[in-house]
């Protein structure tokens, strides 16, 4: 596509929407045209007032895709707050079906910047989209396993309030080659890793998937 997307991956309430509003707004003031393709799921159940039956769900990974490839062609840059990747995901948890998987990673392979928001912040109510805090490990395991499984790169953002934010812009800086506006107290805060994880050998280690 032709432009560089970043795709934003987690389970519920983990603060995909907030960051890729954040996202959006700091990469315009970096001088970038950029478009932020919001969850298809969400107007989806507004619309109907309902979660999505089985047989639904490959429409809506489809919407999502299309939407992400149409806003590519205008913009320098588009944060898709998620991917048909995550409605596949949700199809194999709830329904137990895996057959939107090929599809979705298919889809997946043209964005150019993968991030998972990591489980690191309260689980929220948020009316129908929402299962309950406990569906959010094996929903965070079953992406990372599907990304995994297909050779798919991704970095986990972590951290509270700004600094899942500061986290998310560090990623986009080392993948697009970009300085994004960062406040002097920012870069003060900020702490080098050394490379110490090539040598841990802890393979639950998260920084051993971050892109070299």
């Amino acid at each position: 596509m032709p432009a560089f997307v970043i795709a934003l991956l987690g389970a519920e309430s983990t603060g995909k929407t907030t960051l890729a509003a954040a996202l959006g707004q700091t990469l315009r003031s970096a001088g970038q045209t950029t478009a932020v393709v919001n969850e298809y799921l969400r107007e989806f159940c507004d619309q109907h007032g309902r979660t999505p039956r089985q047989e639904e769900q490959t429409q809506i990974a489809s919407e999502q895709t299309r939407r992400i490839h149409a806003a590519a062609q205008d913009v320098d840059v588009v944060i898709a707050d998620t991917t048909a990747l995550m409605t596949a995901v949700y199809s194999d948890k709830v329904f137990g079906d895996s057959s939107l998987y090929a599809e979705a990673l298919r889809a997946h392979r043209r964005t150019d910047l993968t991030l998972i928001t990591a489980l690191d912040i309260a689980w929220q109510a948020d009316g129908l989209q929402r299962d309950g805090p406990q569906v959010r490990e094996p929903v965070d395991a079953l992406i990372r396993a599907a990304l995994q499984g297909a050779g798919l790169a991704y970095s986990v953002v972590g951290g509270q309030g700004d600094a899942r934010l500061l986290h998310a812009r560090r990623c986009i800086d080392h993948a697009m080659g970009l300085r994004l506006p960062m406040r002097e107290e920012e870069n003060e805060s900020l702490v080098r890793w050394r490379g110490l994880c090539e040598r841990c050998g802890d393979a639950a280690c998260e920084r051993l998937c971050l892109p070299r």
